[in-house]
């Protein structure tokens, strides 16, 4: 056997050795050369790109897969393909490359954005773009140069160059990178695609109003469609929300034109129709004539208006009303023996005072807007100052209902309203009021779309609609303004109202105690309970001063007896009612950025934007959330349930609730893999709905 020398064996070794690092670097110096790794601007630390190539390639048409991945932090957003009112598009320029000749950018559906009443369209926290690139000959080394020109927007806006660079590499060779085909896909499933499902019907513009109607069919039936337009004909003109008028299968949408030039003239164009509903979003495309219009603009307001009707009218029988019914059946027990002319008096006034607090509201809430600050139903109750307030009064009227004190007008104005024929107008127009106050922690059927749409309206639509909530929930006072005999009906009046007083006063109380309970989170739980504690027993004892110790008793009675009752009809009738359940979820707050990622997990995110004074939120979450089956779907361990708190102000939760056009809570969405955008659920819940949204957003698309 020959001998090999010392050199000959130093080479060998040294051959060796060269031939096993290259041998372990292969794999990832191949796996680099298709991703660009996460680039970052020195100037702008919150934004971060990389360019990815997933390795599949298509030989016969010299095709292959890529995508621009782009994560942005806090409440930075990038835009869509046509941006709205405001800012620019993402570009990418890549006519550096070698062996490239076509990049085909996937735009995935955007959001509505507000920020200081300008309306734009894009993307928070993490995007992905799915690209398709083709190539002059597979076969050969492909080099991809390309920069992205990349603008982001707070408060202010960032514009920022990314130069996106991949080593030659033979892509005929290469193996897929399973991390880029899986963000590839969970990229396209974000991407609107073409389908038989929907189908335009007419596109027309009219040239005098600068108005584009878009009538589009679903043959499933729509349910809350987003509908948004651009095209390369109409780069130049802006086309504002729209107003929607769904009818079964057909939604008509009327959007508002302008262009910075002046009029525009859209007759002719093409343009890209992009519709998203709760379980799609699809592509269409049409060509612009001047056809006259459907008559739906007028039908899509009526339609709000009679949604505000419901919605007012049903807030009467709401637990945060019922309080307030107390005192207004003691005024018709009252009126039973008055003139008509005085009931229908009493009853227009407290319909006045009705109609003229959602008045107040609502020019409240344009206030607010115009400033740019958060608007929404219910926001008073974040103040402490406010519900201080309403403590105060109900605590009044409490005493006032339990014969402590009586509300005096200066004489010359009871002088005034007794020769009018009635001496208590003034009051029932604040019981009107009051009602409507203790109304708004409440969300009804029908309420929350006819608030979302008036607090997106023009100010002439939004006070229509909050007058229409005014009329909806007067409406019970107004039958009796116009039919007086009605109050004939009541039991006639007595000592025994003084009973009945005392009751409705029980009532208001408890209404005090709840209102108290909400300064918890401001003044802490042991100093609520002791005012809560000393007010009661200061009740006690005033009343046991003027009334007489009987009516104490009688008043510990009525709370003894009516707390027996309620347990022994509970116990009853246990199997008609929620079980309660306690709540060992694991709650994480609410974070959008933590959302996108369990997503890419494959995980279900289930969200409740609540907010302690919200009775709403409370029914939703004892009556359905923490039952079966929607308690135990939601202890699976592939969901993961986050909380938005809304008890306080919270610029996050505000703008949280305004990306799914609604402006109160409660509201839940569900986002999953085949969800990813979310889908927001009715505001009064069942667990059919839920089980049913958990089970389609949880599959894999």
């Amino acid at each position: 056997m020959q001998k090999i020398n010392p050199i000959d064996r130093l080479h060998l070794a040294i051959t060796l050795t060269v031939t096993l690092l290259l041998s372990l670097f292969a794999v990832p110096t191949m796996a680099q050369s298709l991703s660009t790794g996460w680039l970052t601007h020195p100037d702008h630390p919150p934004a971060q790109v990389r360019f990815m190539l997933t390795g599949e390639v298509d030989k016969v048409n010299n095709q292959a897969r890529g995508l621009l991945e782009v994560k942005l932090d806090g409440e930075w957003k990038t835009y869509w393909r046509s941006p709205g009112e405001a800012g620019v598009s993402p570009v990418l320029d890549w006519s550096k490359s070698n062996n490239v000749s076509n990049l085909k950018w996937h735009w995935p559906t955007p959001a509505y954005y507000e920020q200081s009443g300008i309306m734009t369209l894009g993307y928070k926290h993490d995007v992905i773009f799915p690209m398709d690139l083709t190539f002059d000959d597979i076969n050969k080394p492909v080099h991809f140069s390309g920069k992205l020109t990349l603008p982001t927007c707070t408060n202010i806006c960032v514009l920022t160059e990314y130069d996106l660079e991949l080593a030659p590499i033979a892509l005929a060779d290469t193996e897929a990178n399973p991390e880029a085909q899986h963000l590839y896909q969970q990229g396209i499933s974000n991407v609107p695609t073409q389908s038989d499902l929907t189908r335009v019907i007419s596109a027309s513009f009219n040239h005098e109003s600068q108005q584009l109607q878009l009538q589009l069919e679903y043959a499933d039936g729509w349910d809350n469609p987003q509908i948004l337009v651009d095209g390369k004909d109409v780069t130049d003109d802006y086309f504002a929300l729209p107003s929607i008028a769904i009818d079964g299968s057909i939604a008509t949408a009327t959007y508002k034109v302008t262009n910075w030039l002046g009029k525009t003239d859209l007759v002719g164009k093409s343009i890209e129709i992009t519709v998203s509903d709760a379980l799609f979003s699809h592509e269409l495309s049409a060509i612009i004539d001047n056809k006259p219009f459907v008559e739906s603009s007028s039908a899509s307001l009526l339609t709000i208006i009679g949604f505000a009707l419901l919605g007012g009218l049903i807030l009467n029988i709401m637990p945060c009303v019922l309080p307030v019914l107390g005192m207004k059946l003691n005024s018709m027990l009252a009126s039973s023996q008055s003139t008509k002319r005085s009931i229908r008096l009493q009853f227009l006034a407290s319909a006045a005072g009705i109609i003229t607090s959602f008045w107040l509201i609502a020019m409240g809430l344009l206030a607010l807007k115009f400033t740019g600050n958060a608007i929404g139903w219910g926001i008073q109750f974040q103040s402490p100052i406010f519900i201080g307030f309403m403590v105060t009064i109900t605590a009044l009227f409490t005493a006032n209902l339990l014969g402590l004190f009586e509300i005096q007008l200066p004489s010359r104005f009871s002088t005034s309203i007794a020769n009018k024929g009635s001496d208590s107008t003034l009051g029932h127009f604040i019981q009107g009021m009051f009602a409507t106050l203790l109304a708004t922690p409440c969300s009804a059927p029908f309420l929350g779309t006819a608030v979302a749409f008036a607090l997106g309206a023009s100010t002439i639509e939004m006070l229509m609609v909050f007058t229409f909530l005014g009329l909806g929930m007067a409406s019970p006072w107004l039958l009796f303004a116009l039919f007086p005999n009605l109050v004939t009906l009541m039991p006639k009046s007595g000592a025994w109202m003084n009973k009945v007083k005392v009751i409705f006063g029980l009532m208001m109380f408890i209404t005090t105690l709840w209102l108290l309970s909400l300064l918890s989170p401001f003044i802490g739980g042991f100093s609520t309970f002791s005012i809560g504690l000393l007010l009661s027993i200061y009740l006690l004892y005033r009343v046991g001063q003027i009334q007489g110790k009987n009516t104490v008793i009688t008043i510990i009675a009525v709370l003894v007896f009516t707390s027996s009752a309620a347990l022994i009809i509970g116990s009853m009738t246990t199997k008609h009612w929620a079980t309660p359940i306690e709540d060992n979820l694991a709650w994480q707050p609410l974070n959008e950025h933590a959302i996108d990622e369990y997503v890419k997990q494959g995980k279900t995110v289930f969200v409740d934007v609540t907010a302690d004074w919200c009775i709403t939120c409370k029914a939703n979450k004892i009556g359905v959330i923490l039952q079966d089956p929607v308690y135990p779907a939601l202890q699976r361990n592939n969901v993961i349930t986050m909380k938005g708190d809304w008890t306080h102000p919270s610029t996050k939760i505000t703008n949280y609730l305004k990306s799914h056009q609604r402006f109160g809570v409660p509201l839940t969405v569900i986002y999953g893999p085949n969800a990813p955008q979310g889908i927001a659920l009715p505001v009064l819940l069942n667990s059919d709905d839920v089980i049913q949204v958990l089970e389609h957003a949880g599959r894999t698309p």
